[in-house]
């Protein structure tokens, strides 16, 4: 009997185990122990779990204190104190023993057994036999110590010892207080006021000056920060006078010259075009690139314009075509190239300035309808001759200037046409032959230079005789004959035959030079006779009539020869 109620005991107690919910374990093991003290007393009945091993409350996370009668248990040693921060530390380990009507809490939530001393197993797990038949052992025996306790509800209601883990890490020291806040800036103040102009005209080239002056980015002058204001006539470079069909003050011209402006994008093409009142344009020694715009042509008071010494490049301007009304077109001090077209020497200009360039071409057949008083045709690379149709210009024609290309052939009688001419120079060509007796007619002819050519023969004393000529030159060249005209100029000064063929004169080529000239070169012009007789004059005298009419007081002291526009040309500035 005792062994069935052993039996039954034991199974009733399994069952109870694992068919009860946690919350009921600690109701169904005093519901064993009651059952136990009555059943036979074969087995003595073990002190209760509760009086000998639940220790006194602890502070959380161990639960509530169990009945009175657990009091005789020793109290585990009381949690450590917790480190101090950073690491937070451990929750102190409880009981594993206590058991709880809740449920068991994460296992993270008490440190493992072997933090603390293993509680003592209870007394049931020491005292049972074995049961009689063979059976899985009781789970509280085998599989597990009673459910480590739940966590207090009042570590959910405290912070754990990990709050300074979870707390915010204390702040910053509290900086030194700011500087005081500079003061509000003032208001933005509206939009800048519009100076005020004279005129509309000059309001409508305002903002067109502007544009152009952060184009130059090189101004050693100082000469835009002149450049402010409504005040536009008087900024430096720019002139004003009254446009005829407004009657308006406007801006009239641009005067630049010199001022070395320079920039990686300076530029005619807006800055031109948008001055509708120009007349003239001049804008010497600059930095100014690129191409000169067509709509020049639209500009209806447009008359002069100066682009010597630039950096300009490239074909020959046909832009300036258009512009019909030019009177005067300096291009000089350039790196143009190529072909001149023979409308430029149709249009009505009064100066063409085109010399100090690369042109590269025999002079146009029209040359001589040019209507330019003066004509700069210097230091190019022109071949052939020089165009007959010079003698058209006979009425306008005061300077040209020749010189330093590659002309070839003889002169052209038709030059002695040109009544009014002044200066003639056709010095260093290639250019032979006689001088025509023509030339007797240049009756105002100052400045004649045909030096460092193959001139050769006689040089006419008709020419000696002109009566304004201050300043003849025929140097290195193989003529071998002067007259007594001729030589009066040499010892005043006007004429100078340095290494030349004639043999009674000093400073001249040596016999061999010449001897070797004429025997290579046999120079033959066409009509070479009619060049040395012919004289278009229409005074109805004869050579010698002229020269005994026009030779009196003609010879003075030797004369520096005068500094004329189309020299002043030969100069970059």
């Amino acid at each position: 009997m005792a062994t069935v109620s052993t039996f039954s005991l034991v199974f009733i107690f399994i069952t109870h185990f694992f068919t009860g919910n946690i919350g009921d374990q600690v109701t169904h093991r005093v519901t064993l122990e009651i059952v136990t003290d009555g059943g036979g007393g074969a087995l003595p009945s073990p002190p209760p779990e509760d009086d000998q091993y639940c220790p006194p409350p602890l502070p959380p996370p161990c639960p509530p204190p169990p009945p009175p009668s657990c009091q005789p248990m020793s109290p585990p040693p009381p949690p450590p104190p917790p480190p101090p921060p950073p690491p937070p530390p451990p929750p102190p380990p409880p009981s594993p023993s206590c058991p709880e009507p809740t449920p068991p809490p994460p296992p993270a939530s008490c440190p493992p057994p072997t933090m603390t001393p293993p509680s003592p197993p209870p007394p049931v797990l020491k005292k049972s036999p074995p049961p009689p038949t063979p059976s899985p052992p009781p789970p509280v025996l085998k599989k597990s110590p009673p459910p480590p306790s739940p966590p207090p509800p009042v570590p959910k209601k405290s912070p754990p010892p990990q709050v300074p883990k979870k707390s915010p890490p204390p702040p910053p020291p509290t900086p030194s207080p700011p500087p005081p806040s500079p003061p509000p800036p003032p208001p933005t103040p509206s939009r800048p006021r519009k100076p005020v102009f004279e005129s509309k005209r000059l309001e409508i080239v305002y903002d067109v000056i502007q544009t152009f002056k952060k184009k130059v980015t090189h101004d050693p002058l100082g000469i835009t920060n002149t450049w402010k204001g409504g005040d536009i006539c008087n900024y430096k470079g720019f002139i004003c006078d009254t446009v005829p069909d407004f009657k308006q003050k406007a801006l009239a011209g641009i005067k630049f010259n010199n001022f070395n402006f320079n920039g990686p994008n300076l530029t005619l093409d807006e800055f031109l075009i948008g001055l509708p009142d120009i007349v003239f344009f001049h804008a010497n020694s600059n930095g100014f690139t690129g191409t000169i715009p067509s709509d020049i042509k639209n500009l209806r008071y447009f008359y002069e314009l100066d682009l010597s010494n630039n950096n300009f490049s490239g074909r020959f301007p046909y832009e300036v075509l258009g512009a019909t009304k030019l009177l005067y077109l300096d291009l000089r001090f350039n790196t143009f190239v190529g072909k001149v077209p023979a409308q430029v020497f149709g249009l009505n200009l009064d100066l063409l300035f085109i010399n100090n360039n690369n042109f590269i071409q025999t002079l146009p057949y029209n040359l001589g309808k040019t209507t330019a008083l003066y004509l700069t045709l210097a230091n190019n690379k022109f071949v052939g001759g020089i165009p007959p149709s010079i003698g058209q210009a006979s009425n306008t024609l005061l300077e040209v200037l020749f010189l330093n290309n590659q002309l070839t052939g003889c002169l052209p009688y038709e030059i002695g046409y040109l009544k009014k001419a002044t200066v003639l120079d056709v010095g260093f060509n290639m250019l032979h032959g006689p001088i025509p007796h023509s030339f007797q007619c240049l009756l105002k002819m100052e400045l004649l230079n045909l030096a460092y050519n193959k001139f050769s023969g006689v040089v006419p004393e008709e020419v000696c005789s002109l009566p304004n000529l201050s300043n003849f030159t025929l140097s290195y060249n193989y003529f071998t004959q002067v007259g007594p005209q001729c030589r009066k100029l040499i010892d005043s000064g006007i004429l100078d035959m340095t290494k030349n063929c004639v043999i009674d004169l000093n400073n001249q080529r040596t016999d061999d030079e010449c001897e070797e000239f004429f025997s290579r070169n046999h120079y033959v012009c066409p009509n070479e006779k009619f060049l040395t007789t012919y004289a278009p004059c229409n005074e109805g005298l004869s050579g010698a009539q002229v020269k005994s009419s026009k030779i009196q007081g003609s010879v003075s002291a030797p004369v520096q020869a005068p500094r004329r526009g189309s020299y002043g040309a030969l100069s970059p500035h």
